[in-house]
């Protein structure tokens, strides 16, 4: 005879399943093992990841490495800045997530004094590059594998996009071609005027034409930011060539100004912690009022 055992409430209380991240659909750890895991004869050496992540208007790309306390970022960029280098609109697009990845890039080998050794690709062309060392007697480039968290990898993703980018920057990834739009399955060729074009902003630019000129009024709505700035499809391609050729020149962070003092502001309404004595004085004086208050009673 088989003894039922009863669920009550304080057992499920108690009953976790294994790793939160994976039953909320945050994390891969399936992935995350194989990216995050050195090897032995490395001896604690870090073991680097380009980490990718979109949201809905913006691109956010870090390099990032674990120990045993968690992830730490090393170098950090996001599409936000862009408008800095002059890319005010499509801040989550292919070639946001291409120009993004070449700033994080060069942010990352300016910091280990490695920018001038290591310029990548400067000129773009849509060629398939890797970064290659340059000697016995330099220093290795630095490598980080892509780690593109939940996203899917399908033929012509964003993700890739700052892949390429962070790969022309001047960093190692190991990676292949075909995961790059213009790539064809069927003869193993990719098309480099096609990547070319994605890189340069010329699928915006082509949507643009095409939009403006089937439904005018769907055009002035979708591209409304864009008319604003006063740019056409004929300006795009310039404006994300001047971007990549400023990145370069300056990738460092600058904080954007700040209007007020914001943390000032908030701690106005932060309930301060009291200590022992302050909160055995606020007691005596309540104590003392509800005295007074019996006595004139």
């Amino acid at each position: 005879m088989e003894v039922c055992t009863v669920k009550s409430s304080s057992y499920f209380s108690r009953y976790q399943v294994k790793y939160r991240r994976r039953r909320e659909g945050k994390t891969d750890y399936y992935a995350r093992k194989r990216l995050v895991a050195q090897a032995k004869n490395k001896y604690n050496a870090p073991k680097y990841r380009l980490v990718v992540r979109f949201s809905n208007r913006f691109i956010t790309c870090q390099i990032v490495h674990a120990k045993i306390q968690g992830d730490f970022v090393f170098a950090q960029a996001n599409s936000k800045e862009l408008e800095r280098y002059g890319i005010k609109n499509g801040l989550a697009n292919w070639t946001a997530a291409y120009a993004t990845g070449l700033l994080v890039a060069r942010r990352a080998l300016t910091k280990l004094g490695l920018a001038d050794k290591y310029e990548g690709v400067v000129e773009p062309t849509g060629e398939f590059t890797e970064t290659e060392a340059l000697g016995d007697d330099e220093p290795r480039p630095f490598k980080c594998y892509l780690d593109v968290g939940l996203k899917r990898t399908s033929t012509g993703s964003r993700v890739f996009g700052a892949l390429k980018g962070a790969s022309d920057g001047g960093i190692f990834i190991p990676h292949s071609e075909k995961r790059f739009p213009g790539y064809d399955p069927e003869t193993k060729e990719l098309d480099v005027d096609t990547l070319n074009s994605y890189i340069h902003g010329g699928h915006v630019a082509e949507f643009m034409e095409s939009l403006e000129e089937e439904d005018d009024e769907r055009f002035k709505k979708h591209f409304s930011r864009y008319l604003a700035n006063d740019i056409s499809s004929e300006d795009i391609e310039e404006i994300y060539e001047n971007a990549f050729a400023a990145i370069r020149e300056d990738p460092s962070f600058k904080p954007t100004e700040k209007s007020k003092d914001w943390a000032a502001e908030s701690k106005k309404y932060k309930s301060v912690r009291l200590t022992y004595e302050q909160r055995k004085e606020k007691i005596n004086k309540r104590i003392e009022a509800f005295k007074a208050g019996q006595a004139s009673a």
